[in-house]
């Protein structure tokens, strides 16, 4: 047999082996397609929407962060590679040699020298081969576009561009971006902030009578922010002395309301987040299986957890039990915060290095195939509750139970997070942590529902709950150092927060594999751990 054909063979069965031990659960292409066909429908006639994948981001000198698809992007494609564009036309465009199509995806274009050092890219046949894509070009060919962006009535992107991406050459998001703006006549001067867009709306439908009202919500927003003191029709509306006056300004207010473009920045963020709040059976099997993966990250975190060991060393266990499972990032920088740190709500750096005998809390989320779980729990590194630590984690349990009865369907999805505070605020007052039920105070300052998804906090429209919408539920407790009560509950923070998908029969909790109740929890840590007899060499000896 000739070398070359023995090479070709040897290529061929490795990279048929090689193929074979990549993930195959991703979402199918159909799923993608039919995300497209939905969209598509509820677009105007006449219309296109242009989507962009996300940009490669620099870490530091000639690294690269790791890249991370654009949610929306991904939803509708499944492309997981940067420098892409998705070109969606309402009707049917007929291209020179007379083919019929009504959508193209811009890919990355295949370069052997590229692959070589940063992995191999899918290319228009992969992209039509394995995205189902039936017109699909380099994404060069969209930078030299002839699409008249102008003869569309309505032309639909994402939002605001962040212009934060760098320009590396080669038909990158850089060139995409500024491509389309200049194709489009894109003037990011003629959209308003939503600050000002929100209060132009107050201005535009308060009526006259009501004047003194808006002058206040004005006044209010000036104060923080300059873009809203310094701006010229504002200051004109409220120094208006007459009812015709404020009438001028409140019609000058409206039609800045109304920017003179065939652009619109809110179509898609509106349409895609009604389209992603409902999951449907194929992306809830990975969503679950995220949930699933952190539920059983905090279980072995509960067994091994010693006094002796660091925040830094437990999230190094709960990304370990991710990527055993196959989960291919952190949905978000993982949160292990003890003692008074767990009072810092976004508290990442994770650095202390001895938990000692605090309550930990772990706010922590796999993601697995693009869907991100968000799961938290609070636990005492000794193994034991302290009767302060129970009393506070038993009635933020309370309060979830209260909360997660109420993700049935048609139920405000405000309602959890009321009945979630009036257990809360009862039952600080009967603790003596505050002096009346009604009090203002800060122990427990964020809401309590957010969607999940392909975000961590999932884009939704947040009215009444539907079946299949997965939402988490998070009451908390945070009772930081120099608070105005007793000292023996400084530094006690606690966060519960679980996975709930809303169902015809009632909810269901997806991360319900943790234990939640302060016995259950008691009993996780008393279990042996794996991780017992891992035992590293000392470097500092």
């Amino acid at each position: 047999m000739k070398i070359s054909k023995i090479l070709f063979i040897l290529f061929f069965v490795v990279s048929i082996n090689g193929s074979a031990q990549t993930p195959t659960d991703y979402l199918s292409s159909e799923f993608h397609k039919e995300r497209r066909d939905v969209l598509r429908a509820k677009m105007p006639k006449n219309s296109v929407a242009v989507v962009f994948a996300n940009p490669l981001r620099n870490r530091a000198n000639d690294v690269d962060y790791v890249f991370h698809q654009d949610p929306n992007f991904y939803y509708l494609t499944g492309y997981r590679e940067p420098n892409g564009v998705l070109v969606l036309f309402s009707e049917d465009q007929t291209s020179e040699d007379g083919t019929t199509y009504n959508e193209i995806l811009y890919v990355q274009k295949r370069d052997p020298r590229a692959e070589q050092w940063n992995g191999k890219r899918l290319g228009v046949e992969g992209a039509k081969k394995e995205l189902g894509f039936k017109m699909a070009m380099n994404a060069s060919e969209f930078v030299d576009s002839a699409i008249n962006y102008k003869s569309f009535d309505k032309v639909f992107i994402d939002g605001k561009f962040n212009d934060d991406y760098r320009d590396l050459g080669g038909a990158d998001v850089f060139d995409l971006v500024k491509s389309f703006k200049m194709n489009a006549g894109y003037n990011p001067n003629l959209y308003l902030s939503r600050m000002k867009e929100y209060i132009y709306n107050n201005v535009t439908q308060t009526p006259i009578e009501s004047h003194a009202n808006v002058i206040n919500i004005i006044d209010r927003m000036a104060s923080r922010s300059l873009e809203i003191k310094n701006d010229e029709l504002l200051n004109k509306y409220k120094s208006a002395k007459t009812d015709e006056l404020k009438k001028e300004y409140q019609q000058k207010i409206s039609l800045a309301l109304k920017p003179k473009t065939n652009i619109d920045l809110t179509f898609l963020q509106s349409n895609l987040a009604t389209l992603r709040e409902i999951k449907t059976a194929e992306e809830l099997k990975l969503l679950t299986k995220a949930v699933r993966i952190s539920a059983i990250g905090q279980n072995e975190v509960m067994k091994a957890m010693k006094p002796h060991m660091s925040e830094t060393e437990l999230q190094g266990i709960h990304e370990f039990v991710y990527k055993k499972y196959g989960a291919e990032y952190e949905g978000y920088p993982s949160i292990v915060g003890a003692g008074n740190n767990g009072c810092i709500l976004h508290y990442i750096e994770n650095n202390k290095t001895k938990v000692g005998n605090d309550l930990v809390l772990m706010d922590l989320g796999a993601e697995y195939r693009g869907f991100t779980a968000d799961v938290t729990r609070t636990i005492p590194a000794s193994g034991k509750f302290t009767p302060e630590q129970k009393a506070i984690y038993d009635l933020v349990y309370e309060a979830q139970e209260a909360g997660i009865a109420l993700y049935t369907i048609g139920t405000s999805m405000q309602a959890p997070n009321q009945a979630a505070r009036k257990v809360i605020n009862e039952g600080l007052f009967k603790l003596g942590i505050i002096k009346s039920v009604d009090e203002r105070h800060n122990y427990f300052p964020h809401g309590t529902s957010h969607h999940i998804g392909l975000d961590v906090h999932d884009p939704g429209n947040y009215g009444n709950f539907e079946e299949n919408m997965v939402v988490t539920m998070e009451p908390g407790i945070y009772i930081p150092e120099g608070s105005p009560c007793d000292k023996k509950w400084w530094g006690i923070a606690v966060r519960i927060e679980d996975d709930i998908l809303v169902t015809k029969k009632g909810p269901v909790n997806l991360s319900g594999e943790s234990p939640r109740k302060s016995d259950e929890i008691e009993k996780m840590m008393a279990k042996k751990s794996i991780l017992d007899d891992f035992v590293l060499p000392n470097l500092d000896e």
